[in-house]
């Protein structure tokens, strides 16, 4: 039954070798010009480097604070931060200060006006500080413009 049948690949394979053996001088160039290709893409496909999901990382919570706090606690706890953030603050001004006061008196000994140049940055501060505020809100320079 499969020799009758039209998917038969017999005649087609006994076909193709009786061409492949008769002599033919271009038959191993094009044997190779015809594997080439099909080689390619096997590499490229077989080559493909494909990486596994990372693993879930472990997370370990670490708790500073203690789960029974009352309110007053948290809101004492909130002041001292706080006082401690204000000390922080206060202390880099000052550390802030004495740098600028440092520059202003290397300034002058190296005979810059530094008055002059204190006077500019600050009109360019408040210059930026100006399109600062009016880019955050543009109804008020519109109100501006209509009265």
């Amino acid at each position: 039954m499969l020799s009758k049948s039209r998917f038969n690949p017999g005649p087609g394979l006994a076909d193709f070798w009786s061409e492949f053996t008769r002599p033919n001088p271009y038959r191993w160039p094009i044997l190779i010009a015809s594997i080439i290709p099909i080689g390619a893409v096997l590499y490229w496909a077989t080559s493909e480097t494909v990486y596994a999901p990372p693993e879930r990382p472990n997370v370990t919570y670490i708790t500073s604070f203690a789960a029974d706090r009352t309110d007053a606690e948290i809101a004492a706890s909130n002041e001292a931060n706080q006082q401690r953030k204000d000390e922080l603050r206060a202390r880099l001004e000052e550390i802030e200060a004495q740098k600028r006061e440092m520059y202003r008196e290397l300034g002058r000994a190296s005979g810059m006006d530094v008055d002059a140049m204190e006077a500019k940055i600050e009109a360019d501060r408040a210059r930026e500080e100006a399109a600062r505020s009016a880019a955050e809100n543009p109804e008020a320079t519109v109100a501006d413009t209509e009265r």
